[in-house]
């Protein structure tokens, strides 16, 4: 998918973002999002937010979320 944006389609793509699901462990999907980033030589991984952004920066995360850490929970 990657080599396709890249290479047919034209887009710059420089990272990767995931928001792992609810009832999944995210360390599973922080370490394939890596790997995957790896392997496209991407240097941006977007992972993590205030409740995981830890984790999430110990598999190389460059970019988090921490919202709701900051400005507290959405009604």
């Amino acid at each position: 998918f990657v080599f396709h944006c890249q290479q047919v389609i034209g887009l710059s793509v420089t990272g990767l973002m995931c928001i792992p699901p609810v009832d999944e462990e995210a360390a599973i999907h922080f370490g394939f999002l890596n790997t995957l980033a790896s392997r496209n030589n991407l240097t941006g991984l977007s992972m993590g937010m205030s409740g995981d952004y830890e984790e999430a920066i110990r598999f190389g995360a460059t970019h988090i979320r921490v919202g709701s850490a900051l400005f507290g929970s959405r009604e």
